[in-house]
């Protein structure tokens, strides 16, 4: 999901339901603190993916690919890194802070937690949903059955350069519901500048040119709506992505300060306390200082990073000073719309800028400037995940010291699937190109190689910048603008379709049955999301292993194909939005019913 649309969404509600059903539904035991456990321990994989996807990427499109063990290496120290840096803060942000700081994906699974010790009917909904998620994937895919197709796109006759479409992915109307209407017109409106302002102006004024307009090598005359994209809309986007991202980072200043002077103070004094009960047992100061310490001797020293003792201090300054950002921020909006990318871009800024100063700009230098990146965004995710987790074991009653160790495995463990996992992928459908963009990545790229090679854009890149200002100028939050900007239209258009369906249930009920049925929607979103997802992995397994395997080549690619169902681009087309609609009224229904229960 973040390969495609640049976003991730937090998987700590999915994974205690999925805990709940299987260790209360299905194996008739376990207790909260032991689901609260497999929570912790799952949620961080979603964030440590979320790390290496925003910024690995952008080494493979640079074709500076790393190997898997550098991957790894990566995962694992910087997530470890975020989880030791955010140990000292938990007794003033999580608890200190309960009445200011409500942490609202770690608040929450504790309500889910409890919930479900009454019985697994939220269970059934993530499940539901990632069955048909999986299976609308099997059916639609080119790689499967393959009866329709994936997008529904058409240009418009009577207006040149313009093109609309709709991607008819499960996830895609997930993530609308989830991130509420707002927010997915915000994204929906910036596809629209994108597609039906910006790219048909560039061609009608493009026509009569005879010379090629940098970067681009060929006469716009000769591009269609995606070449233009390609080579103007998305440097703009880029620019527009950057500063959006700057800006929340900016806004989030006075607390970034205060969390920064409290976490240091609250730092040295933790290292002489003494905890006793267990509800207040943290790791031992000495295993975050030694810890801390053996990781940047670790980062400065291996031969796969090649930062040197500048880079690792660099990794350790700025890990620790957004730790305390991350965690403030999700504490207050939550971990779906904590500006990562905001913060990773600074930092890859000021690293960029430091190693050029010091003459370190050839491949070399930007493989490092990456890989730094990579560390620190690696470790402000995992931070902001643990935040949230220690949010919930707090109010459920869970011992932190074993919340931290089982964040630590959770870590280790993603670490070790997160690089393959990738590299599959890129195996299978090429990280960069139209169906993974990797935006983030892409942005993180553009920086570095604008920096050292000094071959950036500028003016397309300010063209954005101040798209992001008038956006901002009129009272709008300019980041998810900004984010539809950058992405093809045909993912803007089911985000708010997801949108919209999140949008009638909470404009026609209100109290008990809104939050019920608000609920029900993000659990089933979720499940689409998780199915979609979870298939995709395997679909990708199977095409890498297709070349080599005799058996797997006599497979026919689709199977069955819309084509062999006599149906031309049009009608396919049509089929998808059929199919489309279908599963955004089965994500109604299931988000408006309400079950009357007795108060108690």
């Amino acid at each position: 999901l973040g390969l495609k649309v640049g976003m991730t969404v937090t998987a700590s509600i999915p994974v205690s339901v999925i805990s709940m059903g299987i260790l209360r539904g299905i194996l008739k035991k376990g207790t909260i603190l032991e689901n609260n456990t497999v929570q912790t321990v799952g949620s961080a994989g979603e964030s440590l993916a979320a790390g290496i996807i925003f910024t690995i990427p952008a080494l493979i499109m640079m074709n500076l690919t790393p190997n898997l063990m550098t991957i790894f290496l990566i995962a694992c120290l910087g997530g470890l890194l975020g989880v030791l840096m955010m140990i000292p803060l938990r007794r003033y942000l999580i608890v200190k802070e309960h009445g200011k700081l409500p942490y609202p994906e770690g608040t929450g699974c504790a309500e889910v937690l409890v919930a479900g010790e009454e019985g697994g009917a939220k269970v059934e909904k993530v499940f539901a949903g990632l069955g048909i998620g999986a299976l609308y994937k099997f059916f639609m895919d080119g790689s499967t059955l393959g009866l329709w197709k994936e997008t529904a796109e058409t240009k418009l006759p009577f207006y040149p350069g313009a093109r609309v479409g709709m991607d008819v992915l499960p996830s895609l109307l997930g993530v609308g519901y989830i991130i509420g209407p707002r927010i997915s017109a915000y994204m929906l409106s910036g596809g629209i500048l994108a597609w039906l302002v910006l790219i048909p102006l560039i061609a009608v004024f493009g026509q009569d040119l005879t010379n090629n307009i940098y970067p681009a090598t060929d006469l716009i005359k000769n591009m269609d709506a995606w070449d233009i994209w390609d080579k103007y809309i998305r440097y703009i986007g880029a620019g527009a992505v950057a500063f959006g991202g700057i800006l929340s980072l900016i806004k989030a200043l006075p607390t970034v300060w205060e969390s920064f002077r409290l976490g240091f103070k609250e730092m040295l004094k933790g290292a002489g306390s003494k905890q006793i009960e267990r509800t207040k047992q943290d790791l031992p100061m000495w295993v975050v200082l030694v810890g801390s310490l053996l990781i940047t001797i670790l980062l400065w020293l291996l031969p796969q990073f090649q930062i040197g003792f500048i880079g690792a201090l660099l990794v350790v300054l700025f890990t620790f000073f957004f730790t305390t950002v991350s965690s403030r921020v999700v504490g207050l909006i939550g971990g779906s719309s904590l500006p990562i990318s905001g913060m990773t871009i600074a930092a890859l800024l000021g690293t960029s800028v430091v190693f050029t100063l010091m003459g370190n700009t050839g491949p070399d230098g930007k493989f490092a400037a990456i890989v730094v990146g990579a560390i620190i965004c690696v470790g402000i995710s995992c931070a902001a995940d643990i935040s949230q987790d220690l949010k919930t074991g707090f109010l459920v009653g869970a011992t932190p010291r074993k919340q931290q160790i089982s964040e630590v495995f959770g870590t280790i463990t993603s670490a070790l699937i997160i690089g393959l996992v990738v590299m599959i992928l890129h195996n299978s459908f090429t990280i960069g190109s139209k169906a993974l963009p990797a935006p983030q990545a892409t942005m993180m790229k553009m920086v570095v190689e604008g920096v050292m090679d000094k071959t950036l854009p500028w003016n397309l890149v300010l063209v954005g910048v101040f798209i992001s200002i008038t956006v901002e100028l009129f009272g709008f939050s300019s980041l998810p603008f900004a984010v539809g900007l950058y992405l093809p239209f045909s993912l803007s258009t089911p985000i708010m379709l997801g949108g919209l369906v999140r949008w009638w249930i909470e404009s026609k009920n209100k109290g008990r049955v809104l939050k019920e049925k608000r609920e029900n929607g993000v659990l089933y979103g979720s499940g689409l999301i998780a199915g979609e997802a979870t298939l995709g992995v395997f679909l990708a397994l199977y095409i890498s292993m297709k070349d080599r395997m005799a058996f797997l080549k006599k497979i026919p690619t689709p199977i069955i194909g819309y084509e062999k169902l006599g149906l031309n681009e049009t009608n396919a087309s049509i089929l998808s939005l059929i199919m489309m609609g279908l599963l955004t009224l089965s994500l109604f229904l299931i988000s408006n019913r309400f079950i009357k229960k007795k108060e108690n």
